[in-house]
């Protein structure tokens, strides 16, 4: 029989073609700028990589790491249980999947730019149903001098926009799981919970991972949503390390955004490979 293992990458080709030509392309043109003091494209002077040494010893760069280490983290403490909640809550009748499915998924449908605009008109004092509401709660009418408030709006907006992409997710993993075990639970009379941690979380492994690199790489380099709720405000609480690099691009400042960019990028790829890594061990200790 003909060995057919390498016949895969005829069809990987195209995407790989493809990803060379719109991904590494700028991403050598990025690293090239970042080498220079650029005053205008054609007029450029060599640094070497004095930009990176101003920005890792910069006190700037670290609080921004930080502000987005820790969006991050808040947004995976909620989106992913919040996000095996709900998958649970489906209902298994196929009618009513499908339109559970439906609903949940539709955050996902509106356009990235749309959304900050879609928050601050509902939480408009005067015309939006949240910003009549929430003073009610003590919510200030002038949130955005609040960081506690403007952090908790850039929260709610990303739970509510991507909270259902780890539902999909979940649910996906958890219709793999056969009938006859649930029967077989049902049997020894295992409660809700042991069922989810022995049978339903262990299909959940790998999708989970998954959700949580997803979520980490665009929640870690957030732009288009933060940024136009509060421009990084009240007083910087908001400059996540995406809306600093924008900062900086807006003030023409080619390579030190360049810089940027280039350590941003290795700061994602060094925990996409971490993720790798812990998921092929996973993978190993399963099937071993």
């Amino acid at each position: 029989m003909k060995d057919f293992g390498n016949i895969g990458w005829l069809f990987v080709a195209p995407a790989v073609v493809v990803l060379g030509l719109v991904g590494l392309i700028p991403l050598i043109t990025v690293i090239n700028y970042s080498l220079f003091e650029i005053f205008l494209l054609d007029a450029r002077f060599w640094v070497g990589t004095e930009w990176y040494e101003q920005i890792i010893q910069s006190r700037r760069f670290w609080v921004s790491f930080g502000r987005s280490a820790l969006f991050s983290t808040l947004i995976l403490a909620i989106q992913i249980p919040l996000g095996i909640a709900i998958a649970l809550c489906i209902p298994r009748r196929k009618v009513w999947v499908g339109i559970a499915l439906v609903v949940v998924s539709l955050p996902l449908l509106v356009p990235w730019n749309m959304i900050p605009s879609l928050w601050l008109s509902l939480l408009n004092p005067e015309t939006g149903i949240l910003g009549r509401l929430l003073p009610f709660l003590g919510w200030s009418a002038d949130w955005k001098q609040s960081a506690t408030q403007t952090w908790a709006v850039i929260i709610a907006m990303d739970v509510w926009h991507w909270t259902s992409l780890v539902v999909i997710l979940c649910y996906s993993a958890l219709t793999t799981v056969p009938a006859s075990h649930y029967q077989a639970a049902a049997i020894d009379g295992a409660g809700p919970w042991q069922v989810f941690l022995h049978i339903q979380l262990p299909k959940l492994y790998h999708v989970l991972l998954m959700a949580i690199l997803l979520r980490f790489m665009d929640s870690f380099m957030i732009y288009t949503e933060a940024f136009p709720i509060n421009a990084g405000g009240p007083n910087g609480a908001t400059m996540f390390l995406a809306v600093d690099l924008g900062e900086d691009i807006k003030a023409f400042n080619y390579g030190p955004s360049a810089a940027r960019s280039v350590l941003y990028f290795l700061i994602v790829l060094f925990v996409a490979w971490m993720f790798t890594k812990a998921q092929a061990k996973l993978y190993d200790g399963r099937s071993s």
